[in-house]
């Protein structure tokens, strides 16, 4: 019984030598080939949208203090500064820490023995890209 479908489209006939030549044989070219695909459509929906580094409430607590922070400028320029300096520098702090405390996460469970999910370890990526992309963007 034959269950191949009839279509209009030409059928492209490629060796197996044809295949493996069209595909990256390097981590360069394999780069080259995903910028290239940034400008596809059908690309995966949340490649776009970026990771949180900060859950909201935090993320919101650090925002409500910078905008103190800018508003007290006009009266303390000086001591604004201070301040600003200072909650970049809790910001940082608390980055580093959150990728800290994963990372343990992760070697906890690999020392272990345990089998950490590729879920886990692609949410844990997604989250180094976001915060790389955003590093390179600045």
């Amino acid at each position: 019984m034959n269950t191949e479908q009839k279509t209009d489209q030409p059928v492209i006939q490629m060796s197996d030598e044809e295949r493996r030549n069209d595909r990256p044989s390097s981590t360069k070219e394999v780069a080259k080939d995903l910028e290239k695909r940034k400008e596809t459509t059908g690309r995966p929906a949340d490649i776009e949208k970026p990771t949180p580094l900060f859950p909201e409430n935090e993320a919101a607590n650090f925002r409500n203090r910078w905008t103190e922070i800018q508003a007290a400028f006009v009266d303390e320029p000086r001591r604004a500064v201070e301040q600003g300096d200072a909650l970049v520098a809790d910001v940082i702090k608390r980055l580093a820490s959150s990728f800290a405390d994963e990372r343990s996460k992760l070697e906890g469970q690999w020392s272990r023995g345990d089998d950490v999910s590729t879920e886990d370890l692609r949410v844990a990526l997604q989250r180094y890209r976001a915060f790389f992309d955003r590093l390179l963007s600045v």
